[in-house]
């Protein structure tokens, strides 16, 4: 599996989508799935930006690959968030359940994520709930790609800032895909 991560509104979800139609892949969404899926009190924490927990996070991830099979190769977005999901993943990485080819980290400032947000005006992009997903995703995240770099997995930052086109361009050069 090649993993996108990055803050909300970073672009990993576009970025994403263009790897897996280019090469032919199927694309994950976390966040497509929460939003199908999830309802009711869990739905209105997601709304106002609060992370779903881990044991709830995993549960869905497990039916996800249960439908796709992890025999193959595909794209995911948005898992792991927090260094339990992390571990979980890797536990599956050691017990041979699943294998990270590598994970794009698409960086931007906050700046340019708020503007990218506010501007595709989904209900949960709120300014707050945007700085507070940045602030998750500085506490969060981060120590993530540090975790996977620490277990030998290949992590490519990618400048997520340029046009959709200079961005997939960057991603198909780290992967020896251009």
């Amino acid at each position: 599996m090649i993993i996108f991560m990055g803050v909300a509104g970073a672009g990993k979800s576009v970025q994403g989508k263009l790897l897996a139609d280019s090469v032919g892949l199927p694309w994950l969404s976390t966040g497509e799935f929460f939003r199908m899926l999830i309802s009711g009190k869990k739905r209105l924490d997601m709304v106002s930006g609060k992370l779903l927990g881990d044991h709830d996070t995993i549960t869905l991830i497990q039916k996800v690959f249960a439908i796709v099979g992890t025999d193959q190769e595909f794209v995911l977005d948005g898992f792991p968030r927090t260094l339990a999901q992390a571990d979980w993943l890797l536990s599956q990485v050691k017990h041979r359940q699943i294998n990270i080819t590598a994970v794009i980290q698409i960086e931007t400032t906050e700046d340019i994520v708020e503007a990218r947000l506010l501007n595709r005006g989904r209900q949960d992009d709120t300014k707050e709930a945007i700085a507070k997903r940045f602030q998750e995703y500085r506490n969060l995240t981060v120590p993530i790609i540090e975790e996977f770099k620490a277990n030998g997995i290949t992590v490519h930052s990618i400048n997520g800032e340029g046009s959709v086109e200079d961005i997939h361009s960057l991603v198909m050069q780290a992967l020896n895909l251009a």
